[in-house]
């Protein structure tokens, strides 16, 4: 494969295996090892809010992303997650390990986390031609999607063979490595306009006198801009499509054990969360090569959670527990496809010394759904049937795709191989230098 000759490439795929490996089995780690501590679903469900509500951070995160070189904090991320992992080995150890420790180092890891993959995303169009970028982000996606089946089929075996600390010091050695190949990137610089340099040259001695207001007045600036990016164009009804389906996504999450236990207990669970890891690595692999890029961009998310809603409502009502996780797993193939293509339409669009901004924003106002999405679960889970909020779930994202196809807005979206930077000209964002008027979204 061409695109794998790139030794930058390389160098940050692999760093994004050893980072997801890292993650995904942390995750399984953590739950347990915290229910195995407290002896209580209340402590588990505490451990799962602490590492969601970071998410928010990724609304701050951006501006940051955008003025620091990206090798370091790719790096001095993976460092700090490394370290961090120890203490629970450590503290096991000698012996002062409480489930206190864990939930405590838990939202510290998440908030970590928050920074890594908007990094690693506006890093990839640096170093690949953007006719390579689908296929970049399908790797990228693949490598995601991928990890999450392997982990949730192996984690439980890990857990059983090496125990759940041990986990944690294996976890700590992969961050170790993920930071070494990060630290070996040669990551181009995003090229600023001649405006922005002469404005440099011309306000030096103003930002010398008064550093830290002009810094925190530019950053507030720049984490605004990123919003607008996504809630000022266009772009911004798929936005709001991803939260709503975001939402249903963390409401499913919520009331899965209970359906899985309805049909079997942990083992169809297990099954069911790599059903929906394997539909979603799938719609990754094939998104290259159904070459939908040639379509408009909101007829794509418009079938696709046409189709993810339909299936996601019927899963519940099949009668066999195979056909239940088949077609589940069939409802997020879209996702995955339309992952890949938006990835690729914000690098395009975005210039690039902005992308670290709009990706932290795209993901920090879908992931705030989430949280709020699995309290509305649990409530609606006490009242009624897990098997119909997952098909109220479905019938959600089945509503925001048909939303799409009436919507005019979306409806007038370019394909994503007519997407580029000019595609934002009628919307550019002000800046402390000019100020240019936008026009929203109709």
């Amino acid at each position: 494969m061409e695109i794998l000759k790139n030794r930058n490439f390389l160098l940050l795929f692999v760093g994004r295996i050893l980072t997801n490996i890292g993650d995904s089995l942390y995750a399984v780690a953590a739950m347990w090892l915290v229910y195995d501590l407290g002896g209580s679903t209340l402590y588990t469900g505490l451990a799962g809010f602490l590492s969601i509500l970071p998410r928010i951070i990724q609304l701050l995160s951006g501006p940051m992303i955008d003025r620091v070189p990206l090798r370091g904090l790719l790096v001095y991320t993976q460092v700090f997650q490394a370290v961090l992992l120890l203490i629970v080995p450590l503290a096991f150890y000698f012996d002062f390990l409480t489930v206190g420790v864990v939930l405590a180092i838990t939202p510290i890891l998440s908030t970590l986390n928050m920074w890594v993959y908007p990094a690693q995303m506006s890093a990839l169009p640096k170093i690949l031609d953007k006719k390579q970028l689908t296929q970049g982000n399908s790797l990228f996606s693949l490598a995601y999607q991928g990890i999450d089946v392997a982990c949730n089929a192996i984690s439980g075996v890990l857990i059983i063979v090496l125990g759940a600390v041990s986990l944690y010091l294996w976890n700590s050695i992969g961050f170790f490595i993920g930071a070494l190949l990060f630290s070996q990137l040669k990551i181009k610089k995003s090229i600023e306009t001649s405006d922005n340099n002469a404005n440099k040259r011309s306000t030096k001695s103003a930002v010398t006198s008064k550093p830290k207001r002009n810094a925190l007045k530019n950053y507030w600036a720049d984490m605004k801009e990123g919003l607008r990016y996504i809630l000022a164009t266009p772009l911004a009804r798929v936005q709001m499509g991803m939260i709503v389906i975001n939402a249903a996504g963390g409401a499913t999450f919520t009331v899965m054990p209970a359906f899985a236990d309805s049909l079997g207990g942990a083992g169809v669970y297990g099954i069911l969360l790599m059903a929906q890891a394997c539909g979603s690595l799938l719609g990754a692999i094939l998104a290259p090569y159904l070459k939908l890029e040639r379509l408009p961009l909101g007829y794509i998310f418009a079938g696709a959670f046409c189709l993810s809603g339909a299936a996601w409502c019927l899963s519940v009502f099949t009668p066999w527990t195979w056909l239940v996780v088949l077609v589940y797993g069939l409802a997020w193939f879209p996702g995955g496809i339309t992952n890949v293509i938006i990835n690729s339409v914000i690098q395009k669009a975005i210039p690039q010394k902005r992308l670290g901004t709009v990706f932290a924003a795209a993901s920090g106002l879908s992931g705030i759904a989430m949280p709020l999405g699995s309290l509305i679960g649990g409530a609606l889970g006490i009242v009624a049937a897990s098997s119909s909020v997952i098909a109220g779930c479905g019938i959600a994202v089945l509503c925001v795709g048909i939303f799409w196809i009436f919507d005019s807005t979306t409806r007038s979206l370019p394909s994503p191989d007519n997407v580029d930077e000019k595609w934002f000209a009628p919307y550019t964002i002000a800046t402390p230098e000019k100020s240019v008027s936008m026009h929203t979204a109709p």
